[in-house]
């Protein structure tokens, strides 16, 4: 982990509202209610007492309240216990804790399609292997 992530830049607390775009590098904690849309390359955390309903395009998101809308996260998403996501996600990696509740899809493929070379990788052992035994 690199030092920014585990420092926190931004804290909206638990009593805060706010309705609006939000851009930030670093680290952002969000206890209260946001709406609107969230951009960065870094970090957003939602608190246990955290709402989001917002468009959020981040590296990583952590929710440990709730959040409504679309994620797009360039790194991953982790959805913890008690926490619930409506909407879909867009990452390369999810981590979902047992508790924690998605209501939506989610698109792990990413603009690389990892996962489709490592098929065409065993389809073709498997040509070779058939074709010499």
């Amino acid at each position: 982990m690199k030092k920014d992530d585990t420092q926190i830049k931004a804290y909206m607390g638990e009593d805060t509202v706010f309705n609006g775009s939000l851009s930030f590098d670093g680290t952002v904690r969000i206890d209260g209610k946001f709406e609107g849309h969230v951009q960065t390359d870094d970090t957003l955390i939602v608190g246990e007492t955290g709402h989001l309903i917002a468009e959020v395009s981040a590296g990583t998101v952590v929710c440990m309240g709730r959040i409504e809308g679309t994620i797009v996260a360039s790194k991953k998403v982790e959805i913890h216990s008690n926490s619930r996501v409506v909407g879909n996600i867009k990452s390369p990696a999810l981590y979902i804790e047992l508790g924690g509740v998605l209501d939506g899809s989610c698109d792990m493929t990413g603009k690389e399609n990892k996962i489709i070379p490592l098929v065409k990788n065993e389809e073709k052992k498997a040509s070779g292997q058939s074709a010499q035994g």
